[in-house]
């Protein structure tokens, strides 16, 4: 994933590193993939986390963004082919 322009180290460079590295949302070099941005994401600032799911550091989540992750990933892409 990426890291939230909330946490001290990302810069208005960085962010236009973003889109290079997410080519991973699309791209067919996976099985599967969960978008763990897209759930914690607050809608009314993308580039941020929700607050309700964010531990006051503006990077990890807390408990409830964890269950919030968790949900996010569907079962179907933990069982075998």
């Amino acid at each position: 994933g990426t890291i939230f322009p909330g946490y001290y180290s990302t810069s208005r460079g960085s962010q236009t590193v973003r889109p290079s590295i997410n080519w991973i949302r699309t791209g067919r070099a996976f099985d599967g993939v969960v978008d763990m941005d897209a759930a914690l994401r607050d809608p009314a600032h993308p580039d941020h986390m929700l607050p309700a799911y964010d531990s006051g550091d503006h990077l990890h989540p807390n408990a409830e963004g964890y269950r919030h992750m968790a949900d996010a990933v569907p079962l179907s892409l933990l069982q075998a082919p």
